[in-house]
């Protein structure tokens, strides 16, 4: 089969290094996201402030850094059309015990990369290539395998027909995952029966919980010397970097975000459940974020405004497919991919992406 002839659907606009490579290679792309728009862990958070005044905050991947040749040559593809810039700061950590910052890393050891003007813009861009088809707010209910035919069929939410596909690469790893009717209710819309040792290894994904809390305020946080850091001896708070100090960002008030340990997220979810958290629930957390923030002795004004997120399931504890970067089922053509199958961060996904836009371009050249 000529490539040209051959659709597969990606489900998830996080894999779309994956979609966009497979356009590339003249496969026609399908992507499904149930979110409103592109991003995932990379996605842009959108608020307003009571002044009326819109803020964007990265409220999941800060930056990111690379260390691999493939991925290099995409990150300055994408910096040279304006999609990726250098996040040129210093960063460090703050000692809670002594009140000190420590370890102080200065600009240039290590390149932090952000999308501009926000992470997000990475994905929409790729998720609006040529040959890619971008369906947001369309959830997938149900993959089957048509046997006569050769082919995938796949369901929305309403049972509804959302087209048949020569492949399959499904990206988020609870759309196969026990943990997705727990979430949810629902059974998971990817059977894995008849590939037990993919089901084997997907079955319980080790996942480090987080909140986000999103702040502004009227006037830099002058006493904090570094615009990223992470937090020592803290059960509380692990990082906390000035968003608007980014490339690209608005200056007209100052944005930070802050991510919980894992273990205190732990703490509230086992008390409040894995469905989607309450209002009361977020603003709770956001207080006690916020509390720890202030506690470090740093004369952290009060913000302009204050909001807490959860990420359930987003940062992956473990890697499942380390040398084979995905997870394949050659029969039927299936990709299962995402930073829990090499790295958990950006590169570990864009790489993860790229070994499954590969198997799938090798086989559907051969049909």
């Amino acid at each position: 089969m000529n490539n040209a002839a051959s659709k597969v659907t990606v489900v998830g606009s996080g894999r779309a290094v994956c979609a966009c490579t497979l356009a590339r290679n003249g496969i026609s792309v399908t992507l499904f996201d149930s979110a409103r728009g592109p991003g995932g862990r990379m996605s842009q958070r959108r608020e307003t402030s009571e002044d009326g005044n819109e803020m964007l905050f990265d409220h999941g991947a800060p930056f990111f850094t690379v260390t691999n040749n493939d991925v290099l040559a995409l990150v300055r593809e994408w910096e040279s059309g304006g999609l990726v810039a250098e996040w040129k700061v210093n960063l460090g950590s703050f000692d809670r015990v002594s009140k000190k910052f420590v370890n102080i890393q200065q600009d240039g050891m290590n390149k932090k990369y952000v999308g501009v003007p926000g992470m997000n813009s990475i994905c929409k861009a790729l998720c609006h290539q040529p040959g890619v088809e971008s369906k947001f707010g369309v959830g997938v209910g149900r993959f089957e395998w048509l046997e006569d035919k050769n082919l995938w069929s796949v369901s929305g939410l309403d049972g509804q027909s959302l087209g048949q596909f020569n492949g399959v690469v499904a990206s988020d790893k609870n759309v196969v995952s026990p943990r997705f009717r727990d979430v949810t209710g629902r059974p998971p819309p990817l059977d894995l029966t008849f590939a037990p040792d993919l089901a084997v290894k997907l079955e319980e994904i080790p996942v480090n919980p987080c909140f986000a809390l999103m702040l502004a305020f009227s006037k830099p946080l002058s006493p904090i010397p570094v615009k990223g850091f992470s937090f020592q001896d803290s059960e509380v708070l692990s990082w906390a970097h000035c968003d608007s100090s980014k490339p690209g960002r608005s200056a007209h008030s100052e944005r930070w975000v802050l991510h919980s340990t894992a273990d205190y997220a732990r703490t509230v979810i086992a008390q409040t459940g894995l469905q989607k958290p309450s209002e009361a629930t977020l603003k709770k957390v956001a207080e006690e974020m916020f509390q720890e923030f202030q506690g470090t002795g740093l004369s952290i004004p009060l913000p302009i405004f204050r909001k807490a997120h959860r990420w359930g399931s987003a940062f992956p504890a473990a890697s499942i497919a380390k040398e084979e970067r995905c997870l394949w089922d050659v029969k039927k053509r299936l990709a299962i991919c995402g930073d829990f199958c090499v790295s958990p961060n950006v590169e570990g996904a864009i790489l993860s992406g790229l070994a499954a836009a590969s198997k799938l371009t090798e086989i559907l050249s051969c049909l």
